[in-house]
């Protein structure tokens, strides 16, 4: 890794511009994916804006910057694609989110959308069976002494075990639903080996989510069916329906997935603060959230200027690409006190690990809930949480988590 102060390549049209550092730093690396934190480091230290000279793309990576990006969409916009892809200049690999990739008002018109059928009071609907799921799922896995792999046994598992069934899906295909969400965190990301063999191997994925995005797919009463009853209003046309059906089985299972393997890995290594949860556990849902601040299941996000800007005294130019570093936020000393140190009494208001602004995770809520349920079930329920074998990290160009969490789990 190398920085060098060179001037940007967009100028000001006016005044003279600060200059912008160029980093040698490739954000989409294997080495970068094993330990981001020293490069994130790196890249906050040496300006508020920097230029990664590998990708030919700004970059962001502390918190003030990245909020405010993330809070003005107007000047940069996610119509042209949130990865490196440009949508005006490249074809996209499917057609783009009505949600995620979109901007006002068309992007307000479907996002309210969303926005009834994921309401708080949905949410307080489903807070009863989601819980008593998660009761289950522990004690399931404290019968079978405790011995457990925190992936595949319990963050893949539960979220399994709710959420397609609160989205209304058929039981036959869900194998489908976790390879079709790395795709589409992976495709985000430039043309690497992970993006190339993630886009190979999606045929069946793909075939699977478009097959259930479509209403007679979809059980009465899911958040699916909801999705489409909106299209007899007239709120969105039934070509669009399916297209918000597809945004969340994107969006609603894969951060939840390593938002639970995040919290896991966070109690597993940090005993103390798991007693303090096993004291209150009233604390699970910011136990949850802290988890998310200080893992980060979605590291990066880009978008794309509509103008000339300044951001920290240099000058970008219209039509480039700024790749916010979330994770690299959510770390910034700036911003957080000990930020290295996770702490289920810290306040986590302003993380950005589900975004910020009006394009922050649609899926957040049903994340939320289900971190909470399954963190309060372990704090009544275990007692102990031990490391037991070897940790393997899942490599995605967009998404932070493990492969496999092998844990010990003591009955309380």
């Amino acid at each position: 890794m190398t920085a060098t102060q060179a001037a940007s390549p967009a100028t000001a049209p006016t005044g003279v511009p600060a200059p912008i550092p160029h980093l040698s730093i490739d954000p989409f690396s294997m080495e970068f994916f094993t330990d981001p934190y020293p490069d994130q480091q790196a890249m906050r230290d040496a300006g508020p804006v920097v230029y990664l000279d590998k990708w030919k793309v700004y970059g962001v990576a502390r918190y003030a910057e990245v909020y405010a990006v993330l809070n003005d969409p107007q000047t940069f916009c996610s119509s042209r694609g949130v990865g490196l892809s440009d949508f005006k200049k490249e074809k996209p690999w499917r057609p783009p989110s009505l949600i995620l990739e979109a901007d006002p008002p068309a992007h307000t018109r479907t996002r309210a959308v969303l926005s009834k059928v994921l309401s708080p009071a949905t949410m307080k609907r489903l807070r009863d069976s989601f819980a008593a799921a998660a009761d289950a799922k522990i004690d399931e896995l404290l019968a079978r002494g405790g011995s457990i792999d925190a992936i595949a046994d319990l963050a893949e598992a539960y979220p399994l075990s709710v959420f397609p069934d609160a989205m209304g899906l058929k039981q036959e295909g869900r194998e489908n639903l976790l390879p079709y969400a790395g795709l589409v965190f992976n495709a985000f990301g430039p043309p690497n080996e992970l993006r190339q063999s993630a886009i190979e191997r999606s045929a069946p994925h793909q075939a699977y989510v478009n097959e259930q995005c479509q209403r007679p797919s979809l059980a009465p009463g899911g958040f699916g069916a909801c999705i489409h009853a909106f299209t007899d209003s007239g709120e969105i046309t039934p070509d669009e329906a399916p297209l918000l059906v597809r945004s969340l089985l994107s969006a609603g299972l894969d951060t939840t997935v390593n938002g639970i393997g995040a919290a896991m890995y966070c109690l597993a290594r940090f005993p103390e603060e798991l007693a303090r949860l096993r004291a209150d556990p009233a604390l699970a849902r910011n136990a949850f959230e802290e988890a998310v601040r200080f893992e980060s299941p979605v590291q990066t996000f880009f978008r794309t200027t509509t103008r000339d800007v300044e951001i920290g005294g240099g000058m970008i130019g219209e039509g480039e690409k700024v790749l916010m570093f979330l994770g690299s936020a959510n770390r910034d000393p700036r911003r957080w006190d000990q930020p290295d140190r996770y702490d289920i009494t810290r306040k986590t208001s302003g993380h950005v690990g589900f975004g910020s602004g009006i394009h922050m995770c649609v899926g957040q809520l049903v994340a939320r809930l289900e971190g909470e349920v399954v963190l309060a079930a372990m704090a009544r329920k275990v007692k102990t949480i031990e490391i037991a074998g070897p940790v393997k990290r899942r490599f995605n160009n967009t998404l932070r988590g493990l492969e496999s969490l092998p844990l010990q789990l003591t009955p309380a």
